[in-house]
């Protein structure tokens, strides 16, 4: 179907940053600079600096991310990690893949893991919490760290959404041992294909993750110290996040922008919940515009079939999905937002125009009922 108005354009977003984009391919790709080379480093550089952590480590996906950081935590066999029930099934899957046991907590009605309900899942297993920050929108952190610090718990951030997001100025990703980042090509800060990284404070978790992420070597030494993956940021692609990473901040300021004019022109349906949330310090960046519509698929289905391209993450919750195997516990909040979630379209290549089409067909939906 041609949407009228698309849910990200990567190809107008091209075009706003052509010539800077064409400049990074060609010095990549002239100097024959293809893997693990000055780009990537630069990349990491610019990246923790901007996190506010030491180091960031270019990996292959958020997922690699996940896995990465709940290896260099030492999780593993006979461990459980408590995450989320409402997030992208990765963050679950680095969990079993390491050979742990997910535990799986509630979410809030801001999409986030349900501080109040975390210590009740917490046993002598337990070795590590992932919270999860959703669209933009940082999970609860002063009261994670403290969970974690009174039950001696690793914390790994999954904040794959929430680049440049912060709780009283610290950002996203500089809270537990490491912060988790995708830069598939929908997310805030997206590729030309898939990558991830890891941010951190702790230069043991760095090496780590250098010399796991190229097959356990050293690539200075050339030795090697275990049995590591295939899971580094290609140079071409990091090239390419550099450039982005440097429109970040004005791109962040322009979603906040769509995301008041979506506020003032909707906050009065009373069947849509709105994703703004009264809390002080807490700074959202809208990754995703992320509503909650009383009317569940019959709204969602109007927009796309008025050309309104939306997001509707996730319609069925990850833990039933019977291959997955995993254990619910009963997560009412989780099972009423997966009916009613439906995610505006929000990128920075969104015209004001654009923006006014959305609200026209969002409100048509309620005032023709």
């Amino acid at each position: 179907m041609a949407y009228r108005v698309r849910f990200v354009n990567p190809a107008k977003n091209y075009r706003m940053i052509k010539d800077e984009i064409d400049a990074a391919y060609f010095d990549v790709v002239s100097n024959g600079e293809l893997i693990d080379r000055r780009h990537l480093r630069r990349f990491e550089e610019n990246l923790a600096k901007f996190v506010g952590t030491k180091y960031a480590v270019g990996l292959n996906s958020g997922y690699d991310a996940l896995h990465m950081s709940l290896r260099a935590a030492g999780i593993g066999p006979g461990d459980e990690v408590i995450v989320p029930a409402h997030t992208f099934v990765a963050t679950c899957s680095a969990v079993v893949n390491v050979g742990a046991k997910p535990v799986l907590v509630d979410v809030a009605k801001d999409f986030n893991i349900n501080c109040d309900l975390i210590e009740e899942a917490i046993s002598s297993r337990t070795r590590a919490i992932i919270p999860v920050h959703l669209s933009g929108w940082m999970a609860d952190m002063p009261r994670v760290m403290d969970i974690a610090q009174r039950h001696n718990l690793v914390v790994v951030e999954d904040a794959c959404q929430s680049l440049g997001s912060s709780i009283n100025g610290k950002r996203a990703g500089s809270w537990g041992l490491t912060g988790c980042w995708s830069f598939y090509p929908f997310k805030i800060l997206g590729g030309y294909g898939d990558g991830g990284a890891i941010t951190t404070d702790d230069p043991d978790v760095a090496l780590f993750a250098r010399r796991m992420r190229y097959n356990g070597e050293d690539r200075e030494t050339g030795e090697y110290h275990g049995h590591g993956f295939t899971c580094l940021l290609d140079n071409l692609q990091a090239a390419f996040l550099d450039v982005k990473l440097r429109h970040l901040p004005a791109w962040i300021v322009r979603r906040k922008q769509i995301a008041e004019r979506y506020r003032e022109a909707l906050s009065d349906l009373p069947d849509l919940l709105l994703p703004h949330y009264d809390r002080p310090g807490f700074d959202h960046v809208y990754q995703n515009y992320t509503v909650r519509s009383k009317q569940g698929n019959e709204f969602s289905e109007y927009l796309k079939a008025n050309g309104v391209e939306v997001l509707t993450q996730f319609r069925k919750p990850y833990y039933r999905h019977e291959a997955l195997r995993l254990v619910d516990r009963g997560f009412p909040e989780t099972e009423a937002l997966s009916r009613e979630v439906c995610s505006l379209p929000m990128n920075v290549e969104l015209d004001d125009e654009e923006v006014d089409y959305v609200i026209e067909v969002v409100r048509s939906f309620y005032l023709e009922r």
